[in-house]
This record gives structure tokens, C-alpha cells and sequence, in this order.
């Protein structure tokens, strides 16, 4: 959580309290940036542009919305612009993984599978629904802060988040039954 001091302290310029401002809130930019987009090195650039733009940007923050609220509107934008300018292309990355037992190996394996899964699933949906569950499940925004962040109104975040909901469940469903991903 970032403290209002903090950010306040940033904005009056001190540079040192931007820097930790902006140390604290990168990582959550950058899985934002990630899950958005699903490769790592436009999720690199994202979230550097990101922070670029909130470093430069400090001073036109006003306490209207929460400051995650704000961040996290600069983040989806860099991320939906690019996005539109290139269709973002699916990664299968190999993770090293560390084994003790037979058991271990067989959770570990079907972990993996889900997370994989879950991955290509959320990539798969239009941008607007991606959006809005990127923030609801992996930034535990609440239905609030998604609708202050993206501008849209509270019923159109909720109606979102059931048909993207819908949308996953059926890819699982799909991916469960051995269907045809790409």
C-alpha cells in the first residue's frame, strides 16, 4: 500500500520519495502490463513506459481517485494501445521445476497445466474483458476502483466480468476436455 505522504512528497518534488513511489509500485504495474498483454518483453516495455509517464506525470495525479486507481489507468492504457497496434503473440516459456517426490511431481505438473491454461485462456478474450479481469483476480481491484480505472460505468464492469467469467469457464471447460488450442 502506498501512503498518501508518500505520494504527496513526490509530487512537491522530492526525488528520492518518487523513486521509492515508484520502486514500490513496479511490480504491480509490471504483472498489470503482463497479464494484459502475456509476453514478457512487451510487458517489460509496458510497464517502463508506465513508469516513465508516472514519473513525468506525478504532479497531475489529484486525490479524486486512489492512486492505484490512477496508476493502474496510465498501465491499461500503455497496454490497450499496444495492443492495438500489435496482436500480442502467445509464449510458452518452460519453467525449471524441483521435484521431491512422485507426488510432488504429479501437483506440480497439473499446477502448471492450469496455470498454462488459465494464461492462454485470459489471452484469448477481447481486450475489454481481459482488462477487467486482470484487475478484479490478479490486482484485487474492487468493482469500483476497475470502473474508476477504466472509465466505465459500475454495471458495465459487472456485466464484463460475468461474460468474461463465462468465456473462461468454457476455454477450461475446452482445454479440460483436450480441445483444440491456437
Amino acid at each position: 500500500m502506498v501512503a498518501p505522504e508518500m505520494v504527496k512528497a513526490a509530487q512537491s518534488g522530492d526525488r528520492e520519495a518518487l523513486v521509492t513511489l515508484l520502486r514500490q509500485i513496479e511490480t504491480h504495474v509490471y504483472r498489470t502490463a503482463y497479464y494484459l498483454l502475456g509476453n514478457e518483453q512487451d510487458a517489460l516495455d509496458a510497464s517502463q513506459e508506465a513508469l516513465i509517464r508516472i514519473y513525468t506525470k506525478i504532479q497531475s495525479y489529484e486525490e479524486k481517485a486512489l492512486f492505484k486507481t490512477w496508476v493502474q489507468r496510465i498501465v491499461t492504457n500503455i497496454c490497450i494501445d499496444k495492443f492495438r497496434k500489435t496482436k500480442p503473440t502467445v509464449s510458452i516459456e518452460e519453467h525449471e521445476l524441483t521435484f521431491t517426490t512422485p507426488k510432488d511431481v504429479e501437483d506440480e505438473v497439473m499446477i502448471g497445466y492450469l496455470a498454462q491454461d488459465i494464461q492462454e485462456a485470459i489471452e484469448k478474450l477481447p481486450e475489454h474483458h481481459r482488462s477487467v479481469v486482470v484487475l478484479r483476480y490478479l490486482q484485487d481491484f474492487s468493482y469500483h476502483e476497475i470502473a474508476d480505472c477504466l472509465g466505465l460505468p459500475l454495471n458495465t464492469v459487472k456485466s464484463y466480468l460475468f461474460r468474461a467469467r463465462q468465456q473462461l469457464q468454457g476455454l477450461l471447460h475446452e482445454y479440460q476436455k483436450g480441445g483444440v488450442r491456437g
